[in-house]
């Protein structure tokens, strides 16, 4: 105590320190320390320390509950340490430096790994890698697990006291650290800690007091029970709505890393950047461009003369060969996007905000600006193909809910929440009900929705039903989508790098239903959109993945069941532009705008690559990796940003892409317009229009800033567009009608 004294008054002395809480760093080292000589109340003043040396003591712990929350380093080296969880409470720690401490075991280092959640050096080396996977994937991992353990076999008392439950934990508890088997068995002591934090962080989320007016679904494998219908909310003049009935969702963490599955996997943890911009954003109608001057990355490999056996050709007749086939290429590319004249509407539509609504808040809060909002999708009209549009009904998805939402008047028709549950995706699709007494079946729109669990709920709106659910997988769901041909397909895209092609069937007058497995496609990384080519859904898939863009043949053949590999790997231009800083391989956004034409977006590029499906696949794959370079019809600006997973979408009705960034804008571009410049393959071309956030305003607490957009959809005619956010809101604008 007397030399830690004296070192602080040291410190104090010093001509640029008057007090102690102005300490930045403190060298205790080598003073012979022990953990009874390191006072809380004295240190705990030291609120703007930022480095402290402990080396070379004899501590054996650190004062619990010590709150140094300036303190990013801390070297512990040569010492005696044994209870590293005492470090918990110095959430701040990126550094910390452990060295020639004996009794310290890879299960301790593995504990500082996930107690302290900012830590990145760990004795001198990065451990971000390792320490993100400890913190989600492994985490993760053990809570499915658990879960198991319990819905095999434990139940919540009735009624529940405190004594059932103090019991109840202890066993469960128990029960699970002797079942739950992950991991080497070298770290089998840091296994037990964590099933034991995380099977009584469980087993809270199932007893804590929630106001709940809609009803509770229970996550049996069949279930008849209701869909809630929220009363109507009053109808107000202020664009920000919160009236109606919400319902509870747990908080969300801030600091996640770029693919974590403990909490949500997606985003949650991406540090904001400033948006950075290039252009003036208002740009309607735009400005013509020139055509290219070049061809494209893939125009280049498929316009590369081959070596013939007849002797060397001049270099003329190699240059009027190729310009002779650019030629016909560049036409073929005009005549494709010219041909979308015909089948949309000419004019950029107007498109002005009509509803912002928390529909997903926890505990009916209208404070609640931290759930975040994943996928939306509009109902289509129930017919032979499920392909019908019309609908102004749309479905979102966010925290433990599903909202179905009438666009036109801002009314929560029906509400869905599985407590426990984080939805990340859903998918709407047209099965045959059968009604039984030798009535003919009829066709109904059902909504599939899954996330964090891994489960895939199925529900029929019309009839306030869920009627059933399947496990997918063992890990989360990222995303989910029917073959609009044959709506009794559904593909699920996991975190276990896995797309998974499921029957569901149809179901009966008593919601009888049967879900067969069909195929597995194995990946290298999460898959994060699934697009079915429009004219050929049942032969090829394309999936956007954590690590690129990818083919797979889905025809079934004899063996349904057997896993099958990508069948060639899409390449884009801005690959090349790849460094230690930059990473352009995750593709965050994938859509077809026609039968052949792809939009699509990779993470930290300021643009929107428009690329031709057939052109890219009728290309030979290289043999070594099995990869194609897309063609790239144009390329459209879009926000400078390092914030992921911001998705676009299309409206092929109207020949448009719509993407939002993360200042709550959405940039809207209008194909049509693209024929007038051609290709363009050089300079990005700017949007027809940028649409502004609306800025609305909660009472009493001024205008809410403008959040990330992370999904967008269009009705078929564009009669609305739907975009939601990472701040728990749902934004409904309407097309203006010209007079």
């Amino acid at each position: 105590m007397e030399k830690i004294t004296e070192k602080l008054l040291l410190e104090r002395g010093s001509p640029k320190t008057n007090k102690l809480e102005q300490i930045k760093t403190l060298n205790l080292s080598k003073l012979g320390l022990k953990s009874q000589d390191l006072p809380v109340k004295l240190l705990s003043r030291l609120q703007s320390l930022e480095r402290w040396d402990l080396s070379g003591n004899r501590l054996q712990e650190m004062p619990k509950n010590l709150e140094l929350p300036a303190l990013r380093f801390l070297d512990l080296s040569d010492n005696q340490m044994e209870d590293v969880t005492t470090l918990e409470s110095l959430s701040s720690l990126e550094e910390l430096k452990m060295e020639d401490n004996l009794y310290i075991t890879v299960s301790d280092n593995y504990k500082l790994m996930v107690l302290l959640s900012k830590l990145r050096i760990y004795s001198g080396k990065d451990v971000s890698t390792t320490a993100n996977h400890l913190r989600y994937v492994y985490t993760e991992n053990l809570r499915t697990r658990i879960i198991a353990v319990w819905e095999k076999n434990f139940c919540l008392p009735d009624p529940i006291t405190a004594e059932k439950m103090t019991a109840l934990e202890e066993s469960f508890v128990n029960t699970a650290r002797q079942q739950v088997k992950f991991g080497p068995s070298s770290v089998s002591d840091f296994t037990k800690w964590r099933v034991e934090i995380i099977a009584k962080e469980y087993l809270r989320s199932l007893t804590d007091p929630k106001e709940e007016s809609e009803s509770t679904v229970s996550t049996d494998t069949k279930e008849n029970c209701d869909v809630s219908t929220p009363s109507k909310r009053k109808q107000t003049a202020s664009v920000m709505d919160t009236s109606i009935r919400l319902t509870p969702h747990k908080k969300l963490r801030s600091d996640l890393p770029a693919s974590p599955v403990a909490e949500s996997p997606r985003k949650s943890s991406r540090q904001l950047q400033t948006l950075t911009e290039t252009n003036t954003v208002r740009m309607s109608p735009r400005k013509k461009s020139q055509p290219p001057s070049t061809p494209t990355r893939g125009q280049m490999k498929a316009e590369t003369p081959r070596r013939g056996s007849k002797g060397q050709q001049t270099k003329d007749e190699d240059g009027a060969q190729i310009k002779q086939k650019n030629r016909a290429e560049l036409k073929r590319d005009a005549d494709m996007l010219s041909t979308m004249k015909s089948c949309s509407k000419t004019q950029p539509v107007c498109l002005k905000p009509l509803h912002v609504l928390q529909c997903h808040s926890k505990q009916d809060s209208s404070e609640d600006f931290s759930t975040q909002l994943w996928a939306c999708a509009f109902q289509p009209m129930p017919d032979s193909t499920g392909t019908g549009g019309g609908s102004r009904l749309v479905a979102t998805c966010g925290g433990d809910s599903l909202c179905v939402i009438d666009c036109e008047t801002g009314m929560v028709m029906k509400k869905y929440k599985v407590p426990g549950e984080e939805f990340f995706s859903l998918a709407w699709s047209t099965v045959l009900m059968s009604r039984g007494g030798g009535a003919s079946a009829q066709h109904c729109s059902i909504l599939a929705a899954g996330g964090k669990r891994g489960l895939v709920k199925l529900i029929h709106p019309r009839n306030n039903v869920a009627y059933g659910e399947f496990r997918a997988s063992r890990k989360a769901l990222s995303v989910l989508r029917f073959n609009h041909h044959q709506g009794n397909f559904l593909f699920t895209g996991s975190y276990d790098n896995k797309i998974v092609m499921w029957d569901i069937g149809g179901v009966d007058s008593q919601y009888n239903f049967k879900v067969v497995q069909l195929l597995v496609l194995e990946l290298s990384a999460t898959p994060l959109h699934i697009c079915l080519p429009p004219t050929s859904p049942s032969s090829h898939l394309l999936t956007a993945c954590e690590d690129g863009l990818y083919c797979f043949n889905t025809q079934l053949g004899t063996n349904n069941s057997a896993k099958r590999s990508d069948e060639m790997e899409i390449t884009f231009p801005i690959y090349k532009k790849e460094d230690k800083d930059h990473d352009y391989h995750t593709i965050d956004g994938l859509s077809f705008l026609t039968d052949d034409i792809v939009a699509s977006k990779n993470y930290m590029h300021g643009s929107i690559y428009l690329w031709s499906w057939s052109r890219t696949k009728a290309q030979r794959p290289d043999r070594k990796d099995r990869t194609v370079c897309a063609v790239v019809l144009a390329e459209l600006q879009w926000a400078n940003t390092e914030i992921p997973y911001l998705a676009l979408n299309t409206c092929p009705g109207r020949a448009y892409i719509v993407c939002g960034d993360d200042k709550g804008r959405l940039w809207t571009y209008h194909v049509t317009d693209l024929q007038k410049n051609r290709l363009q393959t050089g300079t990005p071309i700017p949007p027809t229009e940028v649409l502004e956030w609306p800025t609305p305003v909660r009472k009493g607490l001024g205008q809410v800033e403008g959040p990330s957009i992370n999904s967008v959809v269009m009705d078929p005619e564009l009669r609305f567009l739907v975009a939601l956010s990472d701040k728990n809101m749902v934004t409904v604008w309407k097309r203006e009608e010209s007079s």
